[in-house]
């Protein structure tokens, strides 16, 4: 079975992360049995002092194997795709 790292980038009482992790784990949820293992990382800007200059006016921000996938808004149907084509 192969692994596939998806890293969500945002910060605390944002509705739009809170959004993305529901995508998120919806679609997880969603994907084959025989689909990848996917490693969610949640990472805060508060905490994190780079994560907050480079990506503040774009959260949440969803990594896929640590490239951007997408910002603002998690389209279910394109994640999915990654997820699979990323394995």
């Amino acid at each position: 079975m192969s692994r596939v790292s998806l890293t969500l980038i945002g910060k605390p009482g944002c509705h739009l992360c809170d959004d993305a992790r529901d995508v998120i784990a919806s679609v997880i949820a969603d994907l084959p049995a025989d689909g990848p293992v996917v490693t969610v990382e949640e990472r805060d800007i508060l905490q994190d002092a780079e994560l907050h200059e480079r990506y503040v006016e774009e959260i949440p921000v969803v990594l896929v194997e640590g490239r951007v996938h997408t910002f603002w808004r998690v389209d279910p149907d394109r994640l999915r795709t990654a997820l699979l084509e990323a394995r």
